[in-house]
């Protein structure tokens, strides 16, 4: 899906958040990117496959 160059992180590769936006709805919480990965606020991700990525929000650490 992607024409930029150097081509964006693929959809599968760790770092697929990386890749450009193409289309986003910040009133409905999702972003569109160009890799085909659709991420959400809450940090998930879903997959062109249909793969759900479980949101992965850091963990604050109390000491």
């Amino acid at each position: 899906m992607c024409t930029h160059s150097p081509a964006c992180p693929a959809a599968a590769a760790p770092d697929r958040e990386a890749a450009r936006i193409v289309a986003t709805h910040p009133e409905q919480g999702w972003s569109l990117l160009c890799n085909g990965v659709l991420v959400f606020d809450d940090t998930g991700d879903l997959l062109p496959d249909g793969q759900v990525v479980a949101p992965h929000r850091p963990v604050a650490v109390l000491a």
